[in-house]
């Protein structure tokens, strides 16, 4: 039997997994939502050469689990300096730090507070803590070397020869940006210069993010490590008396995979001329940029600020003893009341905001689970420093529900993948185009707009739309063969509404395999360019990503 998509994923990093979890797309998307069955996927010209068969043979490899766990303390970031004039600088530097106790320092690219350069080079990028309403100007220093060390596809879009070989964009992701200033793929400048961008910040109180979005390249800079949080406040959120100080703690996820001498490897398809791979988790889960680190706690009420920074992993997260949590916040802000969980599915670049309750876990050890595995020791003290006036609120924020009626269009948007003889797919795109090809999509300022996802893949798709925030309204099963063989829409099962925790305002939405994924859309803020995309950093690459233009 020849290869199939999920056995090339799995041999492209057995020799790095051999002793976790494997876990797929597939595996994690929406367990409660039926799917179709996978049909073949329509011809189409590929950009790039598939995958081989046999990948090229990985070096030695670090086995994450055969590490100590928990024993490097969870660092915290540090606020960047913001002046009083509402400016900042922010570096991209490559740097060495360690990653375990047991490791050699590993080579990164970071952002680094270019105020107050470190002594102690660290993985974790300073905070953006800033005010709704208050614009923030940050100047990007590209100060990075001239030569990548992780393998580029030339033959992706925005990566020929013809270019730079390090290239950097920084997007404010989730912020109501104008369009020269949101990191648009193209605007990228090399080492050696330097760009400023101005954040009007007119939004609500959200966990935000920033990272590198250069054109066909955001993939590996992310993977080295240009990533950061960004988090807004205003007075009504303040007026909630929600954990705050050292009793919120802002956590970002990603997993690597780490030769034996403890540096970042980037698996590739084993073909020179295409090294693209279509996805692929790692075994060394990183935490705020510590492996499985631990952090001393009180027992108390905690808020955990949690961002999936991941290239492709979706992270399956719980506590340790079915201890439950509440979610009270997604993307873009605040829910209307706090959500009782047990778990959680976070999808690369979401963001979710908990409460944790730790007063009956005094003297205990707690551990944040992905897929069943420590990540995250939470070392909780026998008593509290003081007694706090502690509690969950029962109302948050009022969400008004979305309403069909206020849109003016309904835009179909199929999620494609081409696929090779073997399997495996060789490009990945959104209504059959490319991203170099016209804009189709053309919303008007301030009108409301229904964006239908049509997922034809065997993947669930965390979808990103740049500028604005939306919800969900709901997902339904179709017939996948019908609507591939140009039979129609044809529905196999009634709508779903959306989780609970997905009633609020949010910039990503996972879409499951072969099911529609409806959300209402709102295009305020500016006119100009903007994109949307797969936030599965692979397939964005190759080609899953699109422009579209606000007009006024």
């Amino acid at each position: 039997m020849p290869p199939t998509r999920r056995t090339f994923l799995q041999q492209a990093t057995a020799a790095a997994l051999a002793s976790a979890a494997w876990t797929t797309r597939r595996g994690l998307a929406q367990p409660l939502l039926p799917t179709a069955p996978r049909q073949m996927s329509m011809p189409m010209t590929p950009r790039a050469a598939s995958p081989t068969d046999s990948a090229k043979p990985m070096p030695p490899m670090i086995h994450a689990a055969s590490l100590t766990p928990f024993v490097d303390v969870l660092p915290m970031p540090t606020p960047i300096h913001i002046n009083a004039d509402g400016k900042s600088r922010i570096a991209m530097r490559e740097t060495h730090v360690q990653l375990h106790r047991d490791l050699p320092p590993t080579r990164m690219w970071v952002y680094a507070d270019a105020y107050h350069p470190t002594a102690n080079p660290s993985a974790l990028a300073p905070i953006l803590d800033a005010r709704c309403g208050h614009p923030l100007s940050v100047e990007w220093l590209n100060q990075l070397p001239t030569r990548h060390f992780l393998p580029i596809d030339y033959s992706l879009h925005g990566c020929g020869h013809d270019v730079p070989e390090v290239r950097t964009c920084v997007h404010l992701h989730g912020g109501r940006t104008p369009s020269r200033d949101d990191g648009y793929p193209d605007d990228w400048y090399t080492p050696g210069h330097a760009r400023s961008c101005r954040y009007p910040l007119q939004q609500d109180p959200a966990m935000l993010w920033y990272h590198d979005h250069a054109m066909g390249l955001n993939r590996l800079n992310i993977y080295a490590g240009l990533v950061g949080m960004a988090i807004l406040r205003d007075p009504t959120e303040d007026a909630l008396n929600l954990p705050s100080g050292p009793y919120e703690l802002p956590i970002t996820l990603y997993d690597r995979l780490l030769t034996a001498d403890a540096q970042l490897y980037y698996p590739d398809s084993g073909d020179p001329e295409h090294p693209w791979v279509p996805e692929f988790d790692g075994d060394a889960i990183l935490v705020n940029g510590k492996l499985r680190p631990y952090l001393d706690v009180e027992p108390r009420l905690y808020r955990l600020r949690l961002l999936n920074a991941a290239n492709s992993r979706f992270f399956a997260l719980s506590l340790s003893g079915h201890q439950p949590f509440h979610q009270i916040g997604s993307d873009q802000g605040l829910l209307p009341a706090p959500v009782s969980m047990n778990n959680l599915l976070l999808a690369p670049a979401e963001r979710a905001d908990l409460l944790i309750d730790l007063t009956k876990a005094a003297g205990q050890n707690l551990h944040l689970l992905d897929n069943g595995l420590g990540i995250l020791q939470l070392r909780v003290a026998a008593t509290a420093s003081a007694t706090p006036a502690q509690y969950i609120p029962t109302a948050l924020r009022a969400v008004p529900r979305a309403q069909t009626s206020a849109a003016t269009v309904t835009r179909s948007i199929t999620l494609d993948e081409a696929l090779s003889p073997l399997g495996n797919p060789m490009v990945m795109l959104l209504n059959k185009k490319r991203w170099h090809e016209p804009v189709t999509e053309q919303p008007r300022l301030n009108a409301t707009e229904i964006w239908e996802f049509i997922n034809l893949t065997e993947d669930t798709h965390p979808m990103h739309l740049h500028l604005v925030r939306f919800q969900v309204l709901d997902r339904r099963a179709f017939d996948v063969f019908a609507y591939r063989n140009s039979r129609g829409l044809h529905y196999i099962a009634d709508p779903l509404p959306p989780e609970p925790n997905e009633t609020g305002f949010r910039d990503v939405v996972q879409c499951p395999s072969g099911l529609i994924t409806r959300i209402l859309v709102n295009f305020n803020g500016y006119p100009g360019k903007y994109l949307y995309h797969c936030h599965i950093l692979e397939h964005e690459a190759n080609d899953m990503m699109r422009p579209f233009e606000v007009v006024a």
